[in-house]
């Protein structure tokens, strides 16, 4: 079957805007290219070229992807108004709609339905096919929205995004061409390859960086990390290091090749970024060590409650409350966030400000202190719980599920 084949698919109709766009970009710089070949335009045109590929890059690797998609660190206002115009200069939509369609990709990961480039749909769809077809996002209502929609920056440059692109991405190389006097070759190569460049490099990620490279942090998903795509994207092809998305760096030794990290490093260096956040060490180390024995066959260490053999001792470790002594809990201290999962009451209040997907969410799914429904009844949203946490709202990771371990308090009688 084609990879492009959408008879089973929900995602169905053709985005006919998008599809001629994104073609008549590439035709264009064909024609191009092909009447005015590098060597005979000014090196100043090819030089800006690679500038604002580069440039465009970083607006997307520091600004829609780290900073914004998973709010890896803070941002000075200048610094996020910079990015949101690199980022707009990529022609990749604007912050909101390229982070809420991200968060929804790390939701439902390789999921063939509610992945928006799922790459377990076919290279070619991950690529570049999804572009295409007009999706139906049938659970974007569950992505947490509201750091993006309270950002000023964010609603302004979504709001005049197309007006920003063009003059960026379009008219900006063309005026600075003028300069040296060569505008059509800067129109060329700095306005329409580097589109091509920004866009497919982009792409790899969601495509070749799931199909070839290694696994060194996790195998619960396609994602892999390969050197040559790190090179082509500012350190993104380190891909499986992904496995921590609320880690401001796509590798955590210095030696990894992230020119993203490194500039992220430098502007907080001077005041102009703040909370850096990154995966614990011993969550890095349990992943390394995990892998390792699977590549050696050896029996995986049974750090997971929620998935060890030996149930039975685990119980044993905590006490056995009651819902009545449960919400006595909930109550003792004015905010406190408790989830229940599968039968293990989880206090998360510390760890709120770290969630990758938001306080809100965790908020949604907890224990609520004496309230009610519309019609009077309890609140009981907190035994959804389970079922968000196991695949409804995301995939877990191992890392996540022992995190989870740490913070449980007690277990929920049943009666």
């Amino acid at each position: 079957m084609s990879q492009l084949s959408t008879a089973q698919d929900p995602q169905n109709t053709i985005w006919w805007s998008n599809g001629i766009f994104f073609v008549s970009v590439h035709l264009a710089a064909l024609v191009g290219v092909y009447y005015h070949p590098w060597y005979s335009v000014h090196r100043a045109s090819l030089f800006l070229c690679f500038l604002l590929w580069q440039s465009a890059c970083f607006g997307i690797t520091i600004g829609y992807h780290r900073m914004y998609s998973h709010r890896a660190f803070r941002a000075s206002l200048p610094v996020r108004v910079v990015l949101a115009f690199l980022g707009a200069s990529a022609f990749q939509g604007s912050i909101k709609w390229w982070c809420l369609r991200h968060r929804l990709h790390h939701r439902f990961t390789d999921d063939p339905v509610h992945d928006p480039y799922c790459a377990t749909r076919g290279l070619l769809w991950s690529h570049m096919g999804w572009i295409f077809f007009k999706p139906k996002y049938e659970r974007m209502g569950l992505i947490d929205r509201d750091d993006l929609d309270n950002d000023p920056v964010v609603w302004i440059q979504h709001e005049y995004y197309v007006p920003f692109a063009i003059a960026t991405g379009l008219l900006f190389p063309v005026a600075l061409g003028m300069i040296w006097g060569d505008p059509l070759g800067s129109f060329i190569y700095a306005s329409l390859v580097t589109r091509i460049m920004i866009w497919h490099c982009t792409f790899l990620i969601n495509s070749l960086a799931h199909w070839d490279g290694i696994q060194p942090y996790s195998d619960e998903n396609t994602s892999r990390t390969n050197l040559i795509l790190a090179l082509l994207t500012c350190g993104e092809g380190n891909h499986n290091f992904h496995a921590f998305p609320h880690d401001f760096r796509s590798g955590p030794d210095m030696s990894d090749w992230d020119p993203t990290k490194w500039i992220i490093l430098a502007l907080h260096k001077f005041g102009l970024v703040t909370g850096l956040r990154t995966a614990r060490d011993a969550d890095v180390m349990d992943a390394i060590v995990y892998m390792h024995s699977k590549g050696q066959h050896l029996p995986p260490p049974k750090y997971d409650v929620y998935s060890s053999d030996d149930q039975e001792s685990i119980r044993s470790l905590y006490e056995n409350w009651d819902e009545a002594k449960l919400h006595e809990y909930v109550q003792a201290k004015k905010g406190r966030c408790v989830i229940v999962v599968k039968g293990y009451i989880v206090d998360v209040t510390g760890y709120l400000g770290e969630h990758p997907g938001g306080a809100a969410i965790l908020r949604k799914y907890s224990v609520k202190p004496q309230a009610k429904t519309e019609a009077g009844e309890p609140d009981e949203t907190w035994k959804k719980a389970t079922w968000a946490f196991e695949g409804g709202l995301n995939k877990h990771t191992r890392a996540a599920k022992r995190h989870m371990r740490e913070l449980v308090v007690a277990r929920l009688h049943s009666n």
